[in-house]
């Protein structure tokens, strides 16, 4: 695949985040410019600053006047986006790209949400045409698949299975105990986890990431102008995203413990950023754990663990925070919750804030390089996006 990249051409000089939460006394317009006036003031600059802005959202709003409407921008252009579980980082890549092409100074880009308030729980979108011949599917029920397959291809028993699932939310729930914008905050111990109610064999309750409202957004500009408003932006290293053909289903190849997309889509991603070895050379992640079992195989298709390591990894701690890759440090859609358009956004944040040192009790020792991971679809038919991103210039 050729690609020129971006990295080290753009910066991020501010960002703002909502707490994800059932927000009921919030609107999108709410929630919107919560974020955006976080991000502005963090950067130092006026909203009329901004040149143009990138909004993603998969069903809280059309156009691009769900956010000019609310931030009363003066007849910039506003660019509404979706590219489902992966909406937020589109808004963000399609943001830095247009900085870098030169088209724009200085951008927004902007995710938001809103999944309560709506009579249902969760995410109630119309279903594109299609011939009527797929298996209809819960995304549980999709996601439920990597679970027994990975189990049954590495020689795991169910209880070894069970405590690996439970290990990696009981992770996830520490730490989004110690996050103030966290939509659970509270730990939760490993036996409540692995006894949660059933939603899809073997996943329970626990195995799922929350429902939530939120908004999270960026203020970009070129990396030769970001020193003019901070002295330590967040730079951005690679964008990578990818869509599968969507054959999963059809293919007698493919086994439920891996998903081609997350493969491509960080392989890519790596290249651009120079990364030979992202165990190594990676200080941090946040990754798409929309179910316990995703987070497992997301480890071994980012290269984090060797194919069938994984969940030795898992039981040995290597992810948890003190660990030798933290993953999910905020807390990931476990904890931290997982409103669609928000959520890639959000997982930048925990960088950015990371790299300044200001992420608190779960801060690290001096992070230098990040990644994000959001996955959007099913296993058998999705988009997968990778972010670098780094404290410092390479």
């Amino acid at each position: 695949m050729s690609r020129k990249g971006i990295s080290d051409k753009v910066a991020v000089i501010g960002m703002g985040c909502t707490r994800f939460a059932e927000h009921w006394d919030k609107s999108v317009d709410d929630l919107l410019v919560d974020a955006a006036y976080e991000a502005f003031a963090d950067a130092g600059i006026e909203p009329a600053d901004i040149e143009a802005a990138w909004l993603g959202t998969m069903i809280s709003g059309y156009a691009g006047i769900t956010l000019s409407g609310p931030l009363k921008t003066q007849f910039i252009p506003v660019t509404r986006v979706e590219n489902m579980c992966a909406t937020g980082s589109e808004a963000f890549r399609n943001a830095c790209y247009a900085v870098a092409s030169g088209a724009y100074d200085i951008v927004l880009a902007i995710g938001v949400e809103k999944l309560k308030d709506s009579g249902f729980s969760g995410l109630n979108s119309p279903k594109p045409p299609n011939d009527g011949t797929a298996p209809n599917f819960s995304a549980p029920a999709s996601f439920s698949f990597l679970a027994p397959a990975y189990f049954e291809k590495y020689g795991l028993s169910t209880e070894q299975g069970r405590e690996v699932l439970s290990r990696i939310a009981w992770k996830n729930h520490y730490n989004g105990s110690l996050n103030p914008k966290a939509q659970y905050r509270n730990e939760v111990p490993m036996e409540k986890i692995s006894k949660s109610p059933m939603v899809a064999a073997p996943l329970g309750i626990m195995d799922c990431s929350g429902v939530a409202d939120g908004a999270a957004a960026a203020i970009i500009v070129r990396t030769e102008d970001a020193h003019k408003y901070r002295k330590d932006p967040m730079y951005v290293k690679a964008l990578s995203i990818a869509a599968g053909p969507g054959d999963g289903r059809l293919r007698q190849d493919f086994d439920f413990t891996s998903i081609k997309e997350n493969v491509v889509s960080s392989q890519a991603a790596y290249r651009e950023a120079g990364i030979k070895d992202p165990r190594k050379e990676i200080s941090m992640a946040e990754v798409h754990d929309c179910f316990t079992p995703t987070e497992l195989v997301i480890y071994e298709d980012l290269g984090f663990s060797e194919r069938g390591q994984g969940w030795k990894d898992v039981l040995n701690g290597v992810f948890e925070l003190g660990g030798e890759l933290p993953v999910n440090p905020d807390g990931g859609l476990k904890s931290f919750g997982h409103p669609i358009g928000a959520s890639g956004l959000r997982m930048l944040y925990e960088m950015y804030l990371q790299f300044q040192g200001r992420a608190g009790k779960r801060q690290l020792d001096n992070p230098k390089i990040g990644l994000t991971h959001n996955l959007g679809g099913t296993p058998m038919q999705c988009v997968s996006f990778v972010s670098i991103v780094g404290k410092e210039l390479s």
